[in-house]
């Protein structure tokens, strides 16, 4: 099974940007963590991370996925202006499942709207680095179901 995992804007300043909502973890230690979750579940999942600060660029790796069996996104700020990351997911077919470190409905009001959440099977959001797993983990039963 391989898994497409795309983060958006000021996702790689996991471990210094506002640690208070954020955590000290690490991207990068978000993924790793993340592959050594994915052994729990099913040796043969195997990922590509991607993670862009711009839009266009989240938008061609969206319509590149050919080949992936499902996606884990976190648009970041994305989430709440971007139509073209929700198209590009429904344009694409496969599944997706929306993550977020913290919740954003527990947050600015600007933050409670999801343009891209209607684009995928579900989210999941204010786990902090666990959302990732979480996710995974849900999409990857409904991949199998």
């Amino acid at each position: 099974m391989k898994i497409l995992v795309i983060n958006g804007p000021n996702i790689n300043l996991l471990g210094t940007r506002e640690p208070e909502i954020y955590g000290k973890t690490t991207l990068d230690d978000i993924n790793k963590e993340l592959i050594e979750y994915s052994k729990t579940i099913d040796e043969n999942i195997n990922f590509e991370f991607f993670q862009s600060n711009h839009e266009g660029e989240i938008v061609d790796k969206i319509q590149n996925s050919k080949g992936f069996d499902g996606m884990i996104i976190n648009p970041a700020a994305y989430t709440h202006t971007s139509i073209a990351i929700a198209d590009a997911i429904k344009g694409v077919g496969i599944k997706a499942v929306e993550v977020h470190i913290s919740n954003p409905n527990a947050r600015e009001e600007y933050r409670h709207i999801s343009y891209t959440s209607s684009a995928c099977i579900g989210v999941v959001k204010g786990f902090g680095k666990e959302s990732y797993k979480l996710a995974l983990l849900g999409l990857y039963n409904k991949i199998n179901e």
